[in-house]
């Protein structure tokens, strides 16, 4: 069975958004959502950057994605969120990720280094490492990046779609381009240069072109989109273009491909009906502009729609043998499944 290393889940907030139940969801499988450990082993999922994300307070319960069954679409943003909002529910989310490795007996480890990676998965394990999926946690004195890297955080996006007190996101339009508005703020480049101090991976997905710009004129890491698609095939405001793509590669950095259907499928509907084909043609695309040892894998499980091929944690295998059939040599494969994460993940913390 191929190893797969995934660049972005939101599983955090399945567990902190049913706390009383999370023996069920993670440790024995509720038959819900993408992710638990059983599915993890079954589908060869061998480690990921496990995402803390805090939804808006007022309008936690709406349905995003049924808004993006008929493009065109373009969902309103939620407004910013502040940190008095926000941290609770993030500390709850690192608190949950550090219990699925005390909880599990050694099944789940939380990593904070590739060596640490690499000595789980030999060891049979799935490695975790510790992502935020936008900053709001986090205040303009920084303290908490600082407590939250003493606690693992080892990746951050400083935005999700909505806006924080460091820059602006995307919003889920369809079609259109990421360049939807202003770049960081000060305290942005004030958070992106103490993420490179502390090698924290600073995560492109989500951040507009003006914010992907900042980032790229600032930071001294590898470029690297953690959860991310091919504009040049599906038109999405979330989806990369090809000069974000050649600025990522010309810093060694890396795209992992987002499997949510909507920003697959060429006509942006959220429908799970895509075939391999497509997902094949965003994987063609990423390689022609990045080359070999700049793609992976982001899947954005149990925070989207899956295509049905791959279905959950467990259909992994699926995708693999769909990359076989295409005619990615096994080298290819293994890169794509693994060691371009473990590469890109390397350059940027080092040893």
């Amino acid at each position: 069975m191929q190893p797969v290393f995934d660049g972005h889940n939101d599983l955090l907030l399945r567990l902190h958004q049913a706390p009383d139940r999370r023996d069920e969801i993670f440790l024995t499988g509720e038959g819900k959502g993408h992710l638990d450990l059983p599915r993890m082993q079954a589908g060869g999922f061998a480690g990921g950057l496990f995402a803390i994300w805090v939804p808006s307070p007022a309008q936690e319960g709406l349905d995003y994605l049924s808004q993006m069954e008929t493009p065109p679409y373009d969902v309103p943003l939620p407004d910013l969120i502040g940190v008095d909002q926000a941290v609770g529910v993030a500390m709850h989310q690192a608190g949950l990720f550090h219990w699925m490795a005390r909880a599990s007996g050694g099944a789940f480890r939380a990593c904070r280094s590739v060596a640490e990676i690499r000595a789980a998965v030999a060891a049979g394990s799935v490695a975790g490492i510790l992502h935020m999926e936008g900053a709001e946690a986090i205040g303009p004195d920084l303290d908490a990046l600082h407590l939250l890297h003493a606690a693992g955080l080892r990746s951050l996006g400083p935005v999700w779609s909505r806006p924080t007190i460091f820059g602006h996101g995307v919003p889920f339009r369809f079609p259109g381009d990421p360049d939807t508005g202003p770049g960081l703020t000060a305290d942005g480049l004030a958070l992106v240069r103490d993420c490179n101090a502390l090698r924290v991976m600073v995560d492109l997905s989500h951040l507009n072109a003006a914010g992907f710009r900042d980032v790229m004129r600032l930071s001294d890491a590898p470029l690297v989109a953690t959860h991310s698609c091919a504009h040049a095939v599906c038109a999405s405001t979330r989806n990369l273009t090809d000069w974000q793509l050649d600025a990522i590669a010309e810093t060694g950095g890396m795209v992992g491909l987002n499997f949510a259907a909507c920003f697959l499928r060429p006509d942006g509907r959220d429908g799970a009906d895509v075939g391999f084909d497509v997902v094949m043609r965003h994987l063609d695309h990423l390689i022609s502009r990045l080359g070999e040892d700049h793609v992976g894998f982001g899947s954005d499980f149990d925070g989207a729609t899956m295509p049905e091929g791959i279905a959950d944690a467990a259909g992994l295998q699926h995708l693999i043998a769909a990359c076989r059939a295409h005619g990615y040599g096994a080298a290819l494969v293994e890169k794509l499944a693994f060691g371009n994460w473990m590469r890109v993940l390397e350059k940027t913390w080092g040893g």
